[in-house]
């Protein structure tokens, strides 16, 4: 391999120069910055990235912890913090993690040791105590209401949304109100999810019923085995708070294949605002999701240059679309 010394005689100029152009460096001549670059084409030359890392103490890599990659729900958060990252010459390293705390616990030892600058993490099963003892290593933006922590987060507020939802659709005269959730019921947001949907029906006046709760719905095949599900109940919901407008797209479409009316039979509210949320009429919440995870590549970025001595939280309100399945 060769190195910048021989470029420097291949290209007849200094190693200072051969250094200036790898560097792009702005004050180099034209002549000076085309002869190096010849001489790097014909020597085959490749710098040793992790080197320079090393002598300049950034990789300009962000990590990026989600469970899964093939949810709508991440992909919407990434899609934010890729625009980020494009703008500002950064870098992301996906790294998913099936909710597996070896998994987690590896990208959190790549922050401390450098190789990565700073981390967003979409959503986590390890402990918040776990997760805080690795700021000190670089900054850290968590998807999620985090306070009195030295982390930052960027979140919306999963009570109010659902304590909105449910009041609707008790005004429009529905009584037996379920819900449908993605993942097991320890993480922080569906935690608010679970309080919001009791406190708020008791409130109304109505009845909470855990076996309306229904856990592990993903996706379009999801939604339409959902359908199966509830016509197997001996008493089933008349209205669903469906956590993800593509389970919610599988189920109106498995429902009215069953010759059930949506909304005459169930009264369905999406999740995320998908397009095909608009495409089947499907009332629904923006949650923002490009947004926060913009918001939180921002908080890691600025904290890394300086612009912001410490940790941040942002709230970002959320965005209720009236449509055609209440």
């Amino acid at each position: 391999m060769p190195n910048i010394k021989q470029i420097a005689e291949a290209a007849g100029v200094s190693i200072t120069t051969v250094s200036r152009v790898l560097n792009d460096h702005p004050y180099v001549s034209e002549a000076k910055r085309k002869a190096v670059e010849e001489a790097i084409r014909k020597l085959n030359y490749s710098r040793n990235m992790n080197a320079v890392h090393l002598i300049k103490g950034t990789t300009r890599t962000i990590g990026v912890v989600l469970p899964r990659i093939n949810l709508y729900y991440f992909a919407r958060m990434m899609e934010g913090m890729a625009q980020e990252a494009l703008l500002h010459n950064y870098q992301l390293m996906l790294c998913q993690t099936d909710y597996r705390h070896d998994e987690e616990r590896k990208v959190l030892e790549m922050l401390r040791n450098k190789q990565i600058d700073g981390l967003v993490i979409c959503s986590r099963s390890l402990p918040l105590d776990e997760v805080e003892a690795y700021a000190a290593y670089g900054p850290i933006a968590l998807c999620e209401a985090v306070r009195d922590r030295p982390l930052s987060s960027v979140y919306i507020d999963h009570y109010a949304i659902f304590q909105k939802a449910i009041t609707y659709l008790w005004d429009k005269g529905r009584r037996r109100i379920g819900f449908t959730a993605g993942r097991r019921r320890n993480s922080p947001s569906l935690r608010r999810r679970l309080a919001a949907y009791n406190d708020t029906l008791l409130a109304l006046g109505g009845s909470p019923r855990q076996e309306w709760v229904l856990d592990s719905c993903y996706d379009i095949g999801d939604g339409a085995a959902l359908v199966e599900h509830l016509l197997a109940m001996p008493e089933r919901p008349d209205a669903l708070l469906i956590t993800g407008d593509q389970v919610a797209a599988g189920f109106i479409l498995a429902a009215r294949s069953r010759g059930l009316e949506v909304p005459g039979d169930f009264a369905v509210i999406g999740f995320d605002n998908q397009p095909i949320s608009a495409v089947l009429g499907i009332t629904t919440i923006d949650n923002r999701l490009s947004e926060i995870g913009a918001r939180a590549f921002a908080l890691v970025r600025s904290q890394l240059a300086g612009q912001r001595p410490g940790p941040a939280s942002e709230e970002l309100g959320f965005r209720f679309i009236e449509r055609s399945s209440v």
